[in-house]
């Protein structure tokens, strides 16, 4: 190559190094903007008739920075700051968690089909809660968050016992969350067959189907917590994640200490997942989908990756519940439901490159 022909290219190489680096900034503000708008428009859609500068009126009222929502009654003023808003908020915060542990998984584990319930994390939280519910186990100091939380934990606890005993190895806590999954479950099916009433096992099947009607604000502030507090693990984990992807041998010639690193993030991404299985119930297929799609949006460095993720699965669990609650109203889908019925096709494409793949 001349002289000429070098400096020439030298340019073009520069650009287009910017221009890689500004895509994934391009994503993440796109979000952040999209994100904005659907909580602002799903607010306003419902039987009540209230519209998008009714919902910032109220929003501002009470953050007191505004002058009042004047011209919004009382009711109305309930309905969006009471009912709506934090299901909504809710809804956004799931998404993001769901979709930033999805990532995860699927890079430490080297598993594509890895999601968060791959640990049997949501069938440990839906044995705890129906313990709850049905059994009245720890009376009225444990609430039905409170006991799928434990559940979750143990479901976990058991989860890493398992795998350590069998090796450690990637492979073998996904075949140990599988049988933790799997063992939940029955115990569930158990409970509830054997101990309820038909009312209390409809709203059982009900919350373990996925469902946000029982939103509150400490469910959001909870969520937003955790999740921030994972989200900023992992983010500080993204050169160890990306390393993981060339294997364990290979991170560990790195420098990378293998064991504790994936411990670290495992509990991490079980304790996030816990807390919104917790708060919303069985969601699947969120964590499975949306790191795929983004991942092919901004390339696979986590440090790009794991918050536009974050960002588009709060989009996109957003947009879900307000179809899951007004496409047969005023009968509620459950939100798990949708999910699933989305990610069921998305699921079977991602077996097919999967194939392709080997």
């Amino acid at each position: 190559m001349t002289s000429a022909s070098r400096t020439a290219a030298a340019p073009a190489s520069a650009s287009g190094t910017r221009a890689s680096r500004r895509a994934p900034l391009v994503w993440a503000a796109a979000g952040v903007v999209a994100l904005c708008a659907s909580v602002a428009v799903a607010v306003t859609i419902g039987p009540a008739d209230i519209g998008v500068a009714d919902v910032w009126s109220v929003i501002a009222a009470h953050l007191g920075v505004g002058t009042g929502a004047e011209g919004v009654s009382p009711i109305r003023d309930g309905i969006v700051w009471d009912l709506r808003l934090p299901r909504t908020l809710l809804a956004a915060v799931c998404g993001a968690g769901l979709a930033v542990c999805g990532a995860v998984l699927q890079s430490l584990l080297r598993n594509p089909l890895a999601d968060p319930f791959v640990l049997g994390v949501s069938s440990g939280a839906s044995t705890g809660a129906v313990l709850v519910v049905v059994l009245g186990v720890g009376g009225a100091a444990l609430s039905v968050p409170g006991g799928a939380f434990i559940g979750a934990v143990c479901s976990f606890a058991l989860v890493m016992l398992l795998s350590h005993s069998l090796g450690g190895t990637t492979d073998r806590v996904v075949l140990a969350g599988v049988a933790a999954m799997q063992l939940f479950s029955a115990l569930t099916s158990f409970v509830v067959m054997t101990a309820a009433d038909a009312e209390t096992t409809r709203g059982v099947l009900f919350w373990l189907l996925g469902s946000l009607g029982g939103a509150g604000w400490g469910d959001v502030r909870t969520g937003t917590a955790v999740l921030v507090l994972v989200l900023a693990v992992c983010l500080a984990h993204g050169r160890t994640l990306d390393a993981f992807a060339f294997g364990q041998d290979a991170a560990a010639a790195l420098g990378v200490r293998v064991a504790r690193t994936r411990l670290v993030l495992l509990c991490a991404t079980a304790l996030l997942t816990a807390a919104l299985v917790a708060s919303a119930g069985a969601i699947g297929f969120v964590g499975l989908v949306l790191p795929h799609a983004v991942r092919a949006l901004t390339g696979p460095g986590h440090a790009r990756l794991l918050p536009v993720c974050a960002l588009a699965g709060a989009v996109f669990l957003v947009w879900v519940d307000t179809l899951a609650r007004t496409v047969l109203a005023p009968q509620e889908v459950p939100v798990g439901v949708v999910t699933s019925l989305i990610g069921v096709p998305a699921f079977v494409l991602v077996l097919y490159r999967t194939r392709r793949a080997r």
